[in-house]
């Protein structure tokens, strides 16, 4: 078997697919999946976002995480410009929430720079040839899957912002609808001069000037000092044990990481065989280490902002510092008392993640972002940017605020886990915050419970959130209402629903065996090569 892959979309897999039967490696197939995504995905991720991939080569035993995620913009631009910056608002049926769209909600891009410099360290083939796949779905379109489709119309104000953007997703003067043609104009010719020359034709070269002549026209920030100056950074993992396993994450910019490494220390104190999967006992534990994980969060935002990276790292995940949360939790476990709910600011919905390993054992975890879009394309080249600078939960000091060049934190976190320095598990989700919770769960359910792969990723999923655990459909309705017997909040889902994550994973089993598992609540699809 050449590789196996876990993606958002078929089409997604398929690429990727595709790669490995070239010849390609894992990171090959993770490049070429991702760009196919942009156009497969197009709901929920496009050219003009960012993202964090993760590496693990078991033949050198090296990990490396490349972090493209984006920066604020703005450097030696003008100072007070008239910016292109507007509000909308999506219902999403329980609520509604509020977005900001247009030029200067465009934050520096790093898919395009992050990808390419992927495939020129580790990849094998050109990467002529790994823009083929989304070569020819750009030339030819695609039937959109309902997922996408979905997502499209849920986001319509910002998807019909434009004529440029009317002209993708309702060139009939309706939403584009499930299985019709998704087509984009000029995107053939961008990937196709992307193809000759690389990450240059973004940054310096036509692409990059179109780009910069658009905001500048129109009240955006991104200026060409942005572009040059943007850097992809090669980042050491955060490796943490974990019941005889080792578990690699993303250091910051990704918050997540971190995150997601101090919520499973704090499980690591106790003993899942003792809590069947599913009881009231094993929802009541999830509920506390989520929680008592949303206190230390003001800790970590302390520690980041006036440490460097490694020692406000070290601080927060310091056993001493966990055990104080693990005694709370043992505290209300041992009382059957639910700690006090504590909130946590929103990140944004709009993600997708892409797992890859190949016959060798490489591992690439690579999640990407847009935003929702900034509703809009570059005239002429079918580029349609993110809108991560109108994202009021990545700027809680408010809009514009940070300094120029600053990266900005971010709650992906793309997973690899080791056994015996070998690859085991690559995994990660989209989600906003649902993000770590999907991870943390898909994770305890593979390894502390022995369930199948697509069963740990499938299986119902909690979060907490607006005060209660909120509990997808799957679970043992004795099993909730014994937990809220106890006293704790809880909001029972209905169905089964994207809300929980999209948690698309790949194994490689002890004896050596891929395996692959799709996120059935986010369009999950699976190939083998």
């Amino acid at each position: 078997m050449r590789g196996v892959i876990a993606a958002g979309d078929p089409q997604t897999a398929a690429a990727g697919q595709q790669i490995l039967q070239m010849g390609g490696n894992a990171v090959d197939a993770a490049v070429a999946a991702a760009f196919a995504s942009f156009i497969a995905e197009v709901g929920v991720v496009h050219l003009g976002g960012s993202g964090i991939a993760h590496l693990y080569n078991p033949q050198s035993g090296r990990s490396l995480v490349y972090d493209f995620f984006s920066n604020t913009p703005g450097l030696n631009g003008p100072q007070l410009p008239a910016l292109d910056f507007n509000e909308v608002t999506i219902d999403f049926g329980a609520t509604t929430q509020n977005f900001h769209l247009g030029r200067a909600s465009v934050a520096v891009p790093g898919n395009i720079a992050g990808l390419c410099q992927m495939a020129e360290d580790y990849g094998r083939l050109p990467l002529a040839t790994l823009l083929q796949p989304a070569l020819k779905l750009a030339k030819e379109g695609l039937p959109l899957a309902k997922f996408q489709a979905d997502t499209c119309t849920l986001l319509q104000p910002l998807y019909t912002h434009t004529a440029g953007m009317r002209a993708i997703f309702s060139p009939n003067g309706r939403m584009i609808q499930p299985n019709e043609k998704l087509f984009v104009p000029d995107l053939y010719d961008t990937l196709q001069t992307l193809a000759r020359e690389g990450a240059a034709y973004a940054q310096s070269g036509a692409l990059g000037q179109a780009f910069i002549a658009d905001q500048s026209a129109n009240g955006g920030l991104i200026t060409p000092d942005d572009l040059d100056h943007y850097q992809v950074y090669k980042l050491d993992s955060i490796r943490l044990p974990y019941r005889g396993y080792e578990i690699l994450l993303p250091p910051p910019s990704s918050t997540g990481g971190v995150l997601t490494a101090f919520t499973l220390k704090l499980l690591s104190h106790f003993d899942m065989q003792k809590r069947p999967h599913g009881s009231a006992s094993h929802l009541q534990l999830l509920y506390e280490v989520m929680v008592a994980t949303n206190r230390a969060r003001d800790s970590w935002e302390d520690a980041i902002e006036s440490l460097p990276v490694a020692e406000a790292i070290g601080r927060f995940l310091d056993d001493s510092f966990v055990e104080r949360y693990a005694g709370e939790v043992e505290e209300a476990l041992s009382s059957k008392t639910a700690s006090p709910f504590a909130p946590e600011p929103p990140a944004p919905n709009n993600t997708s993640h892409l797992s890859v390993v190949d016959g060798d054992g490489l591992a690439v975890s690579l999640t990407t972002t847009a935003g929702e879009s900034a509703g809009y394309v570059v005239p002429g080249t079918g580029y349609i940017p993110n809108n991560m600078m109108g994202e009021a939960d990545l700027h809680p000091h408010g809009f514009h605020s940070r300094p120029a060049g600053q990266r900005i934190p971010t709650m992906m976190t793309p997973v690899i886990v080791l056994k015996d320095g070998q690859t085991r598990l690559v995994l990660g989700s989209g989600g906003s915050i649902r993000i770590r919770s999907a991870i943390m769960q898909a994770l305890s359910n593979l390894l502390d419970y022995g369930l199948t792969l697509d069963d740990a990723v499938n299986t119902a999923r909690v979060h907490v959130e607006d005060g209660a655990l909120q509990c997808e459909a799957g679970f043992d309705p004795e099993a909730v209402a014994e937990l809220e017997g106890m006293g704790y909040p809880v909001n029972r889902w209905p169905t089964r629903s994207i809300y929980f994550g999209g948690a698309h994973s790949v194994s490689r089993t002890e004896n050596g065996r891929l395996v692959a598992a799709g996120d059935n609540r986010r369009g999950g699809a699976t190939a083998v090569a």
